[in-house]
């Protein structure tokens, strides 16, 4: 009897994670996919970041790590020239680089540069930077805000 139901127990257990994995497959499927070439199947598309994306990202990360020198007391080290770049850096639509993304990239810039020539009050100025970056992507793109965020020093 008690073989019978370890054996039920399991097999509704197996069922059960096979149908989880199975809907996560098709949601993912459709996740990827947008429209169906000549035989009627599915293609699917690579998402390509733009140039302004890739530096958003290395931004991202050089601060993370500049965040952890802060915290820790460490050498703050140069200013990254490749930040000067948000000027330049082409944008998956171009009418985003307007006045206001140029003020606000200013901004940014600028508190950037205050960490380097300013490490007594590298937090202040990180946290000004962080600022910056939060009100440009409130009008603009605000979906990357709660993980800008997590860059402040507290």
């Amino acid at each position: 009897m008690k073989k019978v139901l370890l054996l039920v127990c399991v097999s509704v257990l197996m069922f059960s994670c096979d149908k989880k994995q199975e809907k996560a497959a098709v949601k993912k499927e459709s996740c990827t996919s947008t429209e169906k070439d000549s035989k009627g199947k599915k293609k699917f598309e690579m998402y390509t970041m733009s140039e302004m994306s890739l530096l958003m990202e290395q931004m991202y990360l050089d601060n993370q790590n500049l965040k952890s020198r802060i915290q820790n007391g460490e050498k703050i080290g140069a200013f990254p020239s490749h930040f000067l770049k948000i000027h330049k850096a082409v944008m998956s639509d171009d009418k985003e680089n307007d006045d206001f993304f140029k003020k606000q990239a200013a901004n940014f810039i600028a508190a950037q540069e205050q960490i380097y020539k300013d490490p007594e009050n590298a937090k202040m100025h990180f946290n000004k930077g962080i600022d910056a970056c939060i009100q440009c992507h409130k009008v603009k793109c605000g979906g990357p805000i709660p993980r800008i965020k997590k860059l402040y020093i507290e």
